[in-house]
C-alpha cells in the first residue's frame, strides 16, 4: 500500500487502532504504521496487556517483510511510551531501529509518559510531530484519557426507548422495543467496554447474561452488579463464568460465601443511607483500571447514577413507536424550575436500522 501524505498515514494507523478496540484494555487502543518512500512497510496494533505495543508489532512486521526501517516514518495514534511497565519503552525501540521521523496523533495523558516519549525521540535526532487527527484518536481512547486525567472510568449509560421515552410496559415487557440492527450495535458498545454494570432489579426481573453475543470478540467485559443487600440468587446467569463483581452496602457472610463459590468478588461500599456509594464506586473502578464502564440498568439505578453525577454519556436508541403510560428511562425527581435541569450536548446522532441512535454528553470534555 502506498501513502501519499501524513494524513493518509495517520488514518491508516487509526484503522489499525480500531482492530484493538475489544482487546487492549486496560492499555489504550493504539495503531502504528511505518512508511518508507511512500510504501507501507510495517503495521501493528497494541496487543492485550503484557504483550507488544503497536510500535513493536509494526517493527516486527517490517522485519518479517524484509524491510529496512532506518530513516522511515512511523505514524502512531498515541505518543510512544518511555517507561518500563509490563513491557519495555517503545521510544527506545524506535530509536534503536533508526526511525527518521515519528508522527503521533496525541500526547500520552499517562503522567509516566506525558511528552517524555517524544522528547526521547527528539534527543536521539528523530523528527517528531504531534496533533494530527487528535480528536479521532481521543475518541478511540476516551476511557483511557478519563482514567489518566480524572482517575475515573468514562461512564456510558445505554438505554432503548420509544419516541415518548418509555423503556418497558408497566408489566416489565420490553422485548423488543428496538430492532436487530440497534441491538447488534449495542453489543458493539458492550464489547469495547472494560466492564458492564447493572442493578439487582434488572438481575431479578430479567436474569440477564449481560455479555457480548451479537459481535465477535475474544474478550468478554467484566460484569458488575449493584446489590446493596446482597439479594442476588447465587444461580443467577450473570454469575456464570465467574469474575463478576457484586457491589454491596452491607455484609452477609453466608451469602458472600455462596457468591464466592460462584467466582464472584464482593465489594462493600456503603454510603450514609445504607445504599452503595456510587461516586466512591467510580473511584474504585478507576483504581481497578476500568477505562470504559457500560451501564445497562433500570430506571431507578439510572436515575441514581445521574443524580450522583456518575454518568458521562448517554447512549440512547429511540424506536419509531409510542408506548404511552409505561416505564421511563430515568427516575429523576420533579423540578420546580429549569435551573435544576441536567444539561447535555448532542455528540452524535445517526439512524441504525429502523431506529435512531443518540449519543449525548454531560459536561463535554
Amino acid at each position: 500500500m502506498n501513502i501519499a501524505n501524513d494524513l493518509e498515514g495517520m488514518r491508516l494507523a487509526l484503522q489499525w487502532a480500531e482492530k484493538g478496540l475489544y482487546t487492549t484494555s486496560p492499555n489504550p487502543h493504539i495503531g502504528c504504521v511505518i512508511v518508507k518512500d511512500g510504501l507501507v512497510i510495517g503495521e501493528g496494533v497494541t496487543q492485550p496487556a503484557g504483550q507488544d505495543h503497536a510500535e513493536i508489532q509494526a517493527l516486527k512486521d517490517a522485519q518479517r517483510r524484509g524491510h529496512d526501517v532506518r530513516g522511515a516514518t512511523a505514524y502512531v495514534t498515541l505518543e510512544p511510551c518511555n517507561h518500563y511497565g509490563r513491557t519495555p519503552p517503545c521510544s527506545e525501540a524506535l530509536v534503536a531501529a533508526g526511525l527518521g521521523r515519528v508522527v503521533a496523533a496525541m500526547e500520552d495523558p499517562n503522567p509516566l509518559v506525558a511528552g517524555q516519549g517524544m522528547a526521547r525521540l527528539q534527543a536521539a535526532g528523530i523528527a517528531t510531530h504531534t496533533g494530527l487527527l487528535a480528536e479521532e484518536a481521543y475518541e478511540l481512547n476516551i476511557g483511557f484519557f478519563s482514567r489518566m486525567r480524572r482517575q475515573l472510568p468514562w461512564v456510558r449509560m445505554k438505554t432503548a426507548a420509544s419516541l415518548d421515552g418509555m423503556t418497558a410496559l408497566h408489566n416489565g415487557m420490553s422485548q423488543w422495543i428496538t430492532g436487530p440492527a440497534a441491538r447488534a450495535d449495542g453489543h458493539h458498545w458492550r464489547a469495547r467496554a472494560c466492564a458492564i454494570l447493572t442493578g439487582i432489579g434488572t438481575v431479578k426481573a430479567d436474569d440477564p447474561q449481560l455479555n457480548v453475543r451479537e459481535v465477535a470478540t475474544p474478550r468478554q467485559p467484566r460484569r458488575i452488579v449493584i446489590d446493596s443487600r446482597l439479594d442476588i440468587d447465587p444461580q443467577a446467569r450473570i454469575l456464570d463464568g465467574g469474575d463478576t463483581w457484586i457491589v454491596a452496602a452491607s455484609t452477609d457472610h453466608e451469602k458472600e460465601a455462596a457468591l464466592r463459590d460462584r467466582g464472584a468478588e464482593i465489594i462493600t461500599l456503603p454510603n450514609a443511607h445504607g445504599k452503595v456509594d456510587l461516586p466512591e464506586l467510580m473511584r474504585e473502578l478507576g483504581r481497578r483500571q476500568i477505562n470504559e464502564l457500560h451501564v445497562e440498568a433500570g430506571t431507578k439505578l439510572n436515575g441514581s447514577m445521574i443524580r450522583e453525577n456518575c454518568v458521562d454519556e448517554l447512549l440512547v436508541y429511540l424506536a419509531p413507536m409510542l408506548l404511552g403510560d409505561a416505564q421511563g428511562m430515568f427516575a429523576l425527581p420533579p423540578l420546580a424550575d429549569l435551573n435544576g435541569r441536567k444539561q447535555l450536548k448532542f455528540h452524535d446522532i445517526r439512524q441504525v436500522g429502523d431506529d435512531l441512535r443518540v449519543l449525548a454528553r454531560f459536561n463535554p470534555q
